[in-house]
């Protein structure tokens, strides 16, 4: 089990992203959240076994949309937490 924090860059914001992030996570079986930032990144914390995180960060990468840019994708390793079994959109 593996927990990750993401923040992904370019266009990333009002192209449904968060709500094609939310998809994939379901499919996949992860755990977490996704929110937009101030900024204009959207910030993601993912939980879930090691490939099939592995496998929803490649396909976030790949633009969960058509109408997603993705440059970029930072990841930083989080610890384990309880989400309560489901992959939510915040605010």
């Amino acid at each position: 089990m593996v927990n990750v924090h993401l923040t992904i860059t370019d266009r990333v914001q009002g192209v449904g992203f968060r709500w094609g992030t939310l998809r994939i996570a379901q499919l996949l079986g992860i755990t977490g959240f996704v929110r937009n930032q101030a900024d204009g990144s959207v910030y993601v914390e993912a939980q879930g076994p090691d490939e099939t995180v592995a496998d929803f960060i490649r396909q976030l990468a790949a633009g969960p949309t058509p109408y997603a840019i993705v440059d970029r994708v930072k990841q930083t390793t989080g610890t384990r937490t309880d989400y309560g079994d489901q992959f939510t959109v915040r605010a």
